[in-house]
């Protein structure tokens, strides 16, 4: 699988490996983490509450704390985390935090570890939630500044039918065996200062593989939902999948397993983060390669719908990350993209983009959502404002091409400015991100050549030179009020037609300051909009 060059702080950790990875080829459980100052502090802090538990409930085994899970991976690729993962192996996690806060209550405590009243924030308990992967309650707290979750080592045992575990408490290793991959797996335990690897994590983290501490089908079988988290691990640290785990990944029993066991808010949150990370192409491009684009991106309860052909998808993921990779300054995405939010959204409309050549009509022919807004609607639950933007880009791409392909050809009408403004309103009011209709145009065309990019570029320059970019934003130079007043007239159905008519006006005379030009076009055209004017 094809990789793609890191530019950020996360990324180069990956690219160049500390010495304290490279070491990992031979799985050990004497690896040692050198912690950050404040780590230190909520070390001790936690290590004081966990004593003296043991010095006021006699009768059980010590309590013994890990930091468990992503902390630990990330630590040890070389980067900082601020959500700690902190497992317990005799009591409940919101038992222990009710420890920690009424401990930090205490004149002599607070002064020892230095605690401020900013440095302990409120508990907050999540309940479980099995359908959301909260098989226990967990309880949060804010501790110097970092998010700690607290909850007992437990082991998980899985049915037929549901991916829902029954959960009990646990040893560390029964806890490690239950986790998706073996990097996240491990432990950093507290009382010994050394990384617990009861799953080969470590070696497997030197080889940059993601692997799964049991055998891979029944893992999968198990919970499906970690097919979709292997690959969202592989692609944010760029690691390769297990073959043996890749072999069983698309195959047609842990799809239908997918299917049935796995709500589709988990699988949209899954992908959700994997469209959000460095490099959403890898994601799409596993779940491509491996046989899953039917199963994810699809609206489950339309048995009947059509089966999108994905044999050229690959052309559309690929075209969008060459350019952003390819970002400069007025260059295709910088125009089009500009905040975060935009990247996710573009990502999931280049996902959908098989589902495109379908159109779907009601008996009733009123018009209904496109399959590729389902999709994404019922597939990975979209939010909303997703959703309007794929619905708008399917419905306005017609005349995004025929506007492009006039710029290209350098057709007469080409500076009306007017026309391309008012087209440009238009889509942003009938779906919002009007860029990003844009650009799911473009990543929907056909060429490969470099003229096919110089076409887009060239279309937008156009837009540029013709100052219509802002479109969206003009004020009107005259309201619906002042327009019937100046017509003496009642406002009426024909209001919102004739403002636009002003605004039209105002694209062509962009330095007037007088609506009287734009009333008079207004009445010009008074029988054609239905103005009852006398």
């Amino acid at each position: 699988m094809s990789k793609r060059k890191s530019n950020a702080s996360e990324k180069e950790h990956f690219a160049s490996r500390s010495p304290q990875i490279r070491k990992m080829a031979e799985p050990t459980a004497t690896t040692t983490i050198q912690l950050t100052p404040q780590e230190e502090r909520l070390k001790s802090l936690l290590l004081e509450v966990a004593r003296h538990v043991d010095e006021t409930q006699e009768g059980r085994d010590p309590v013994v704390l890990r930091w468990a899970g992503g902390w630990v991976r990330d630590k040890l690729l070389g980067i900082q985390s601020h959500d700690i993962d902190t497992a317990i192996n005799v009591m409940t996690g919101a038992h222990f935090s009710a420890e920690i806060v009424a401990l930090c209550k205490i004149p002599e405590m607070v002064e020892k570890h230095g605690v401020t009243p900013t440095d302990i924030g409120n508990l907050h308990k999540i309940a479980a939630n099995p359908e959301k992967s909260k098989h226990l309650e967990t309880t949060t707290i804010k501790l110097f500044d970092f998010d700690v979750d607290f909850v007992n080592l437990r082991k998980e045992t899985y049915s037929d039918d549901s991916r829902n575990p029954q959960v009990e408490f646990g040893t560390a290793e029964e806890d490690a065996l239950r986790r998706d991959a073996t990097v996240n797996a491990l432990f950093y335990n507290l009382n010994t200062g050394k990384v617990e690897d009861f799953t080969g994590g470590l070696a497997d983290m030197g080889n940059k593989l993601i692997k799964t501490p049991l055998e891979p089908f029944q893992t999968f079988m198990d919970d499906p939902l970690r097919v979709l988290r292997l690959i969202r691990f592989a692609s944010r640290l760029q690691f390769t999948i297990d073959p043996e785990a890749e072999k069983v990944m698309g195959e047609s029993r842990v799809m239908q397993a997918l299917r049935l066991k796995i709500s589709r808010e988990r699988v949209g949150v899954e992908v959700e983060k994997m469209l959000k990370g460095e490099y959403p192409k890898d994601a799409l491009e596993r779940i491509n390669t491996l046989g899953l684009y039917h199963t994810v991106f699809t609206d489950p309860s339309k048995s009947d719908a059509p089966q999108p052909d994905i044999s050229n998808w690959r052309t559309v993921y690929e075209c969008l990350d060459r350019l952003r990779e390819a970002r400069t300054p007025g260059s295709i995405y910088d125009v089009l993209v500009h905040t975060k939010e935009a990247a996710y959204f573009s990502w999931v409309l280049a996902a959908v983009v098989p589902w495109a050549p379908f159109s779907q009509t009601a008996p009733t022919s009123k018009k209904t959502p496109p399959y590729a807004t389902l999709a994404a609607r019922e597939g990975i639950k979209a939010p909303n404002k997703v959703c309007e933007v794929i619905t708008a880009a399917e419905k306005h791409r017609p005349y995004i091409m025929a506007l492009k392909k006039a710029v290209c050809a350098n057709d007469s009408y080409i500076h009306e400015r007017d026309r391309f403004g008012m087209a440009i309103r238009q889509w942003e009011a009938r779906g919002g991100q009007w860029r990003l209709q844009v650009l799911s145009a473009e990543t929907r065309d056909t060429g490969k050549e470099e003229r096919f990019l110089q076409g887009w570029q060239l279309f937008l320059d156009h837009l540029q030179e013709l100052d219509v970019m802002e479109a969206p934003l003009l004020k009107r130079i005259i309201d619906g009020t002042q327009l019937a007043k100046a017509l003496s007239v009642k406002p009426g159905r024909w209001m919102a037609e004739a403002l636009d008519v002003c605004v039209a006006w105002q694209l062509r005379n962009p330095k007037a300051t007088d609506p009287a030009g734009a009333v008079a076009e207004v009445r010009s055209k008074a029988v054609q909009l239905g103005i009852p004017i006398v």
